[in-house]
């Protein structure tokens, strides 16, 4: 009889501050090439090592994950004390492959046009395949994993949780899987010959600018005289439509440890900062700085209670008598 039979699973133990997958049910990914790095995955048959995975990934078991080319490491917390290691190393494509790749897609306008907006053009499949190449992971070798726990199953729960939060990173950044491939987003343009940075010349760019902002002229009377600023200066000053529009047009923040979503932990303060801000530009309610958070002297001291003064006052002895003192040794002088 195998000894395996014998063993009782243990839980994981809880991380303080863990990465936490953004979505707490459901898909891991809602961009079709997250969506297809999932189907993927749950093509090579790994069977309930991917569920467990998902578990430790929406528990914030992996404390931390580094992304490199061609290679991803990261730091999952088992049911051991000492965390697991975790590799998974990506097959690089050479330079050439990658020049036919991106001879190919110049000539697709529209899906050159999703790329530099930041988006993975559907079509984009079909130009690794028309060079005999993939940009997913055609099979389970094309991953090569290895994790320092001793589960056997390769990949483990361990690698599988950091699967899925990949899932959601690709959601944020599609060119991390070019990146894993052995080509970063602007390598991959610079190949192309083209800077998404400087799509216009410089001349262009810098007349653009100035035709549309004009230094206002410098008056220091004005500024350290205390004039009344024009009414018109913030322009029309309104509440926003959408609440956070900026953090939501960001997107998700990259591999995010908080205990709620991202968006939906920041979105409160917006909501509350946008009636404040408002009532401060109106004049109805005067700013608070720290300055006012500070006791004036005229304020009574604050009372503590008996015991937390004697706590304070034996604490205030200990430190008397052994200062001076190296520490963890011990003095015998006898007392006079």
């Amino acid at each position: 009889m195998n000894w395996w039979r014998y063993y009782t699973p243990k839980p994981a133990r809880a991380v303080k501050g863990g990465i936490k997958a953004q979505s707490r049910r459901g898909a891991f990914a809602t961009s079709w090439w997250g969506q297809r790095w999932i189907k993927v995955l749950e093509s090579f048959d790994i069977g309930a090592r991917l569920n467990r995975g998902s578990t430790y990934a929406r528990k914030g078991q992996v404390m931390d994950i580094e992304i490199e080319k061609g290679a991803v490491r990261a730091t999952v917390q088992g049911s051991r004390s000492r965390p697991y290691e975790v590799e998974v190393r990506f097959r690089h494509l050479t330079r050439t492959q990658w020049l036919q790749v991106s001879k190919t897609l110049a000539k697709r306008f529209i899906a050159l046009a999703k790329l530099l907006a930041g988006e993975m053009p559907e079509d984009i499949e079909e130009v690794f395949k028309s060079v005999k190449l993939s940009l997913f992971p055609h099979r389970l070798r094309d991953l090569e994993t290895d994790c320092s726990c001793p589960d056997w199953s390769n990949p483990c729960k361990h690698t599988a949780a950091v699967f899925y939060l990949l899932a959601e990173e690709f959601d944020r950044d599609p060119f991390l899987l070019f990146k894993l491939r052995g080509l970063t987003r602007d390598e991959f343009f610079e190949l192309l010959g083209y800077c998404p940075a400087a799509a216009l010349p410089a001349p262009e760019v810098n007349r653009i600018l100035e035709s549309a902002h004009e230094e206002p002229p410098l008056e220091p009377a004005s500024f350290w005289g205390g004039e009344e600023l024009p009414g018109d200066l913030f322009g029309e000053v309104h509440f926003p439509e959408v609440t956070a529009a900026l953090p939501k047009r960001l997107g998700n923040f990259p591999f995010w440890r908080g205990q709620a979503p991202f968006l939906e932990a920041l979105e409160p303060f917006y909501f509350k900062a946008a009636p404040t801000g408002m009532d401060i530009y109106l004049g109805l309610t005067k700013p608070q700085f720290e300055e006012d958070n500070i006791p004036a002297k005229s304020q009574k001291p604050v009372k503590l209670s008996p015991k937390v003064t004697k706590t304070l006052k034996g604490k205030s002895r200990i430190e008397r008598r052994t200062r001076g003192k190296a520490p963890g040794k011990k003095t015998n002088k006898p007392r006079k």
